[in-house]
């Protein structure tokens, strides 16, 4: 699969939303672990989907990292 391919399937962050919410709920893990998978998995660079990343998604990764005490709730924010 080349880089076209993968940025068409990407096209939207409709998808990639449905596809990040599969993978953490089908192979049951944190949603950043999901989205390096897909990355791993697809053969691109993780900065790369940062475009592709739905403010839900983005939402959801600052509750991951606030609980895991990676930022403060009330100060911080995660730089995507």
């Amino acid at each position: 699969m080349t880089k076209d391919d993968i940025k068409n399937e990407f096209l939207t962050k409709s998808k990639m939303t449905k596809i990040i919410e599969s993978t953490a709920l089908d192979m049951k893990m944190s949603y950043m672990d999901a989205i390096l998978y897909i990355c791993e998995d697809k053969g691109i660079e993780p900065d790369e989907v940062g475009k592709f990343i739905s403010p839900v998604i983005k939402g959801k990764l600052e509750q991951e990292a606030i609980s895991l005490h990676y930022i403060k709730s009330d100060s911080n924010t995660l730089p995507l």
